[in-house]
């Protein structure tokens, strides 16, 4: 037995091919209509497809495929018949019938069940991804993490972890993957490393916008230091303050020097800041450098300053401020003006005027930048500590938090204690 498929524009035309190359011993399956010739799709033509084989006993090759009444009866014969209307089609036996045929051997029939497998199956995967897509869990993640201010990148790194990771079942436990989504979000939150050898004396300066509150910030940090706290001891520390100009700058630091019982001093220019700390460079384990705030657009200025804090040497650390209460978009966009300072790590301010911290996660995060301190209120020398994964998920609306649980993923380091050498 040989299958043959035939073309032509016509039926009958199909049918004499087929007799000048098989002669009379030919059974006709099926035919169908078709578009023959042409050039890119243009031009074609309506033709005929005819399917059959050759057989030297017709009657058992057809009735081995299991076709009882197949399409064609001979090369005498007529385009088939449709079936009769008045009778109904079993169509599980049909179906039975077109699947002995395929497993014969039929190319035909084989191309068109694959055809069929295929597109079944990308039916189906895309079926599964919209209910993933639609999945109440996923929309209530991405409703929470909008309501926390993280930014649209972030959640949407957020909301392909979730359909990688989990399965479609596991999407029903809203409250496992809800917890993942916190450990994830923990997990992103990258915290400042002190060196635990410093130098004497160590410098700490501070750089960033107007009004982002680094003169009260200055002042908490010669407190928790000069004070001390946590089990560390008092530290000998000394205040410098480059922001005299600023209208009640300097009565405001001094304010802050009297209550502690601190150094302030105050400089005007490059000269004067490397004079100043070179005279506290015996005796003295800490200075603390306040700075004038500088928009961040203002290249020229940001370039100042830079020279300007070129007299602290090489030794001083710089960070960077910023507010809880910025957008994101603004946030990323100050990390990446103040970055030519090479500043080690950023500080927080006004944590408690913002219910949403979202955005300051998302921004550091995709800026791969590190926290180091949070401050909230005005009080000094209270309202400032290290900075932990715990205070800022704590701080998420929406989220069910268990403190206890995420205090043991992520522990603090506030026991640490820095050595002098």
């Amino acid at each position: 037995m040989e299958y043959f498929i035939e073309q032509a524009l016509t039926y009958t035309e199909c049918l004499n091919k087929i007799r000048m190359k098989y002669g009379d011993r030919v059974t006709i399956l099926y035919h169908k209509n078709i578009r023959i010739g042409g050039f890119l799709g243009l031009f074609a033509k309506d033709g005929v497809e005819v399917t059959g084989f050759t057989s030297n006993n017709v009657i058992k090759n057809v009735t081995s495929l299991g076709i009882s009444n197949p399409s064609g009866m001979g090369l005498s014969g007529a385009p088939p018949s449709p079936p009769d209307p008045r009778k109904p089609l079993d169509f599980e036996e049909e179906k039975k019938k077109v699947i002995a045929a395929a497993n014969r051997g039929d190319p035909t029939l084989q191309t068109v069940l694959s055809e069929i497998r295929t597109l079944k199956e990308k039916v189906e995967a895309n079926t599964a991804g919209s209910q993933t897509e639609d999945h109440p869990t996923l929309c209530r993640v991405e409703e929470i993490l909008g309501l926390n201010d993280f930014s649209p990148a972030y959640c949407q790194n957020i909301l392909d972890r979730i359909k990688k990771e989990f399965s479609l079942d596991a999407l029903n436990n809203y409250h496992a993957v809800q917890d993942r989504v916190l450990e994830w979000i923990g997990e992103s939150i990258i915290l400042y490393k002190e060196d635990k050898f410093q130098r004497r004396p160590r410098i700490m300066a501070l750089i960033g916008p107007t009004g982002v509150g680094k003169t009260t910030t200055i002042a908490k940090l010669a407190a928790i230091f000069g004070i001390g706290n946590s089990g560390r001891r008092p530290l000998s520390v000394r205040m410098i303050t480059i922001d005299a100009f600023r209208i009640g700058a300097k009565a405001q630091i001094e304010a802050y020097g009297n209550i502690m019982a601190l150094p302030v001093s105050y400089v005007e220019d490059y000269d004067d800041l490397k004079k100043t700390i070179a005279q506290y460079s015996e005796g003295v384990d800490l200075i603390l450098v306040d700075t004038i705030g500088k928009s961040p657009r203002d290249s020229a200025k940001l370039g100042e300053m830079k020279q300007l804090l070129d007299a602290c040497g090489t030794q001083v650390e710089l960070y960077l401020a910023v507010t809880a209460t910025t957008k994101s978009s603004d946030l990323k966009e100050i990390l990446r003006q103040f970055e030519p300072f090479n500043y080690q790590s950023v500080i927080i301010t006004k944590l408690d005027e913002t219910i949403r911290v979202g955005n300051v996660i998302s921004a550091l995060s995709e800026r791969g930048k590190s926290i180091s301190y949070i401050t909230d209120g005005q009080k000094v020398p209270s309202n400032i500590q290290k900075a932990t994964v715990v205070r800022f998920l704590i701080n998420l609306e929406g989220f069910q938090v268990n403190r206890v649980k995420i205090e043991g993923r992520f522990p603090s380091d506030e026991s640490e204690q820095i050595q002098w050498r």
